[in-house]
């Protein structure tokens, strides 16, 4: 597979500032590890202040150059972008499997989702327009145009090392801005891949730049003059802080946050499709996203029925090396994190769920030393316990029978977090109820998982998402540029 080309001579990633890669000189570094064999391969080191206030400095320079560059000029290194993203999937898809532990299916859709935003970005030259009015006023001529703002950052996550950046980046950069990009500390190689290929278009040196680094870089870059704007996703806790410090440092900001997503099943669904789905939507990437669906509220006129459809289908999911053709569910990202969710799987069986199915202490011939949980389905979960309340990140699936649709919407909107559901039904009356009902920015009737395309934006609310603005489509204009209303009178002399 292809690694990184531009990685220093002990294995070590490096940030890319003004068209040259360096080494960040920060002093802290840790390992990169394969989640499913333990062995180590690569290491990241910390960017120091220095280094940001570099990459941020030559970011601004280069900006006041783009800005005033045709927006047309502006798109063209995206088409070619694209094309070297296209030529290099299926090695980026395997590298992503190395770094971060999902198999390579699931590897292949995230990096197709992210070229996708590349393909809509270079539709900005429409996207930018605003309006124009000719006689707002007596012999006055009124338009609005938006414009770029200076560098922004964006600070991704580990679970899509190779779409989250690219929310962001082709947006920022065809809009007229310059970009600073702080990827997870954790898997960095696929990120730091991809702004090797962007190097190898016409982009000007300085207009994107690479800093890798833990949390010290992330308040780095949200306490720099420099940066007059910031994209975010990962947990709830961390999101909230990136959000009141970007802010306090006068700094737009979009932080998206945790997720506690919910199935609902009716009694007129179709049981084993409902089934197929819920567990794809709640083990897929080894639960490790924002959009798994993990906990089912099941109408109780199907919940038995639909109990044991569900435990089938779990139990016919293979764990084990992502680049196994029949592997169904990955490593998870570290060994913290795989003790976390098995935590919480215990939490759940003293809280008095019924454990049907238990990925604890599973192992995989020759990964002895990997990161893995196995589907692990839980019946008759109360609302109240941990298990459908907290966001676990794991292949864990808690099932609640309901009354009615009623009860299953009323149990949906008690969670804290608002980022996406799905309804399962065969009545347009319940799909219109939860339609108008159900406190989530992202819902799906009769599919699995809720994700939009690129060109509509990311919803989330209530503690999944903080700001006004979301990832992908037009809220991404709205974020990176501003409007400015332009009045014109020309007195007939």
């Amino acid at each position: 597979m292809q690694r990184p080309a531009n990685l220093t001579e002990s294995g070590g990633v490096q940030n890319y500032i003004d068209g040259e890669w360096k080494t960040p000189t920060g002093g802290e570094e840790q390992q990169i590890v394969n989640p499913a064999s333990g062995e180590e391969i690569a290491r990241v080191w910390f960017s120091s202040r220095e280094d940001i206030d570099e990459a941020v400095r030559t970011a601004e320079e280069a900006f006041n150059t783009w800005r005033r560059r045709p927006v047309e000029d502006r798109i063209q290194p995206f088409f070619q972008y694209k094309q070297l993203l296209e030529e290099e999937l299926d090695d980026l898809a395997r590298l992503l499997v190395e770094d971060h532990g999902k198999t390579l299916d699931e590897a292949r859709g995230e990096l197709r989702r992210g070229i996708e935003n590349v393909e809509v970005a270079t539709g900005i030259p429409s996207m930018m327009q605003s309006g124009t009015l000719e006689n707002a006023a007596p012999d006055i001529d009124e338009s609005a145009v938006r414009q770029p703002l200076g560098v922004y950052t964006a600070i991704t996550p580990f679970n899509f090392p190779g779409m989250i950046p690219l929310w962001f980046l082709p947006y920022a950069i065809a809009t007229g801005n310059a970009f600073v990009l702080k990827p997870s500390e954790q898997d960095p190689l696929v990120p730091q891949r991809l702004v090797e290929l962007l190097a190898r278009t016409d982009l000007p040196d300085g207009v994107v730049q690479l800093i890798h680094g833990g949390p010290d870089t992330v308040n780095g870059l949200l306490e720099h003059d420099g940066i007059v704007g910031a994209s975010f996703v990962g947990s709830t806790p961390i999101a909230e802080h990136v959000y009141e410090k970007a802010a306090a440092n006068g700094k737009r900001v979009q932080a998206q946050g945790g997720a506690k997503n919910h199935v609902i099943v009716t009694e007129t669904a179709d049981l084993d499709f409902a089934a197929e789905k819920t567990v794809s939507s709640s083990f897929a990437c080894g639960g490790e996203r924002c959009l798994a669906n993990d906990v089912a509220l099941v109408e109780e006129s199907v919940y038995e029925e639909f109990v044991d459809l569900v435990l089938a289908e779990a139990e016919s999911q293979i764990v084990g090396w992502g680049l196994n053709e029949d592997t169904d569910i990955g490593a998870l990202i570290t060994p913290e994190h795989t003790q976390r969710v098995q935590e919480l799987i215990q939490t759940g069986v003293q809280e008095g769920a019924e454990l049907l199915l238990d990925g604890r202490n599973i192992t995989v011939s020759d990964y002895e030393n990997g990161n893995f949980v196995g589907p692990t389905i839980f019946r008759d979960v109360s609302p109240d316990h941990t298990i459908a309340q907290e966001e676990i990140f794991g292949p864990v699936l808690g099932l609640i029978s309901a009354e009615d649709l009623d009860e299953a919407i009323d149990i949906l909107n008690q969670s804290e977090f608002g980022n996406a559901a799905s309804l399962f039904t065969s009545r347009g009356a319940d799909a219109r109820k939860y339609r108008h009902e159900a406190e989530a920015g992202n819902l799906g009737v009769n599919v699995g998982t809720s994700a939009p395309m690129a060109f509509f934006h990311f919803g989330g609310r209530k503690q999944s998402f903080f700001g006004d603005l979301h990832a992908q489509g037009e809220d991404m204009i709205q974020f990176y540029t501003e409007k400015t209303v332009y009045i014109e009178r020309w007195p007939d002399t």
